[in-house]
């Protein structure tokens, strides 16, 4: 859903200035939260909003959503850090922002390489459906990318597909074997927040659709070795979520926001001609995840390394 905001919320927005923010840990600390809870809900229209993105994003046929915030992002730009608290502020209303990654104490920059293995979410080809952290006993409960710059030669559109009901399309045969713990990605390093790995896990975990992930990620088939049944059952999850994907390009400040036990999300190739794009103006994308319940009491010391 695209949640475009009125022209008095933005007005009051610009002439915002939250302070900067102080973690508890790898966590947005609960005393920033409140502070940036009240500034914020002294403003126009901002309960409307936030109340509007919440039921986007938990409704009964919701997921994701779309914070339109380009005016702003106009008006703020990304240099003083303004802006990035104003958008830290709209996630802290859906549940806790923090980092997995050291080396990223909030927001971690998601740019273009062209060198980078192209199916990853720096490199320039097609990275297939998948939920982030699949390899954690407490993944994200929400992911977040912020658009700052989108693909100047035209790709690398995002890609969203709803996991239940791709699954509901599938032969009971082809459930119960994603109902196995034999499903494996990746390694586990250097991590805050997340638990620990989770390997072998089962696709499926039996959880009602509200409460539990769909472990899934399209990687595996090409960088894990499963045993055919279960390939044929993942590669079968994999086209289904295909069938049923939207897609949309983001644009400067757009704020996409992903229900991870609800969607799963990926990313059209970029355009050919990369190497011709300076650094500096190729697509830029910040992330940030979000940890729904306890918050900063989840898993707050625990440390793991993961790739």
């Amino acid at each position: 859903m695209l949640i475009d905001i009125s022209s008095e919320l933005e007005a009051a927005l610009i002439d915002l200035s939250l302070p900067a923010w102080e973690l508890d840990g790898s966590f947005l600390a609960r005393a920033t939260m409140v502070r940036y809870r009240t500034e914020l809900t002294a403003t126009p229209q901002f309960k409307e909003t936030a109340a509007t993105l919440h039921h986007s994003l938990t409704a009964e046929n919701g997921g994701y959503a779309v914070l339109r915030l380009g005016n702003l992002f106009t008006a703020l730009g990304n240099d003083d850090g303004r802006f990035l608290r104003v958008s830290a502020a709209f996630a802290a209303e859906i549940a806790t922002p923090f980092s997995p990654f050291p080396r990223w104490p909030l927001w971690k920059d998601i740019g273009v390489k062209i060198d980078k293995d192209p199916g990853k979410s720096s490199g320039i080809g097609y990275n297939p459906f998948h939920m982030d952290l699949v390899n954690a006993t407490l993944p994200p409960d929400y992911t977040t990318l912020l658009c700052i710059r989108p693909d100047p030669l035209g790709g690398g559109s995002s890609i969203l597909s709803d996991v239940h009901a791709a699954v509901s399309r599938l032969p009971e045969s082809s459930r119960t074997l994603l109902t196995e713990s034999a499903y494996h990605y990746g390694t586990f390093f250097d991590l805050f927040g997340v638990g620990e790995e989770y390997k072998p896990f089962p696709i499926l975990d039996g959880s009602d659709p509200d409460a539990g992930f769909v472990r899934f990620t399209a990687k595996m088939l090409k960088r894990s070795e499963l045993g055919q049944a279960h390939a044929d059952a993942a590669q079968e999850l994999a086209e289904e979520l295909v069938r049923g994907q939207v897609s949309f390009m983001l644009q400067p400040g757009d704020y996409l926001i992903v229900n991870q036990r609800r969607f799963l999300h990926g990313r059209e190739a970029l355009r050919q001609g990369q190497e011709a794009i300076p650094l500096s103006d190729r697509r830029l994308l910040l992330q940030l995840f979000l940890r729904a319940g306890a918050g900063a009491d989840s898993g707050r010391f625990s440390r793991r390394r993961h790739r």
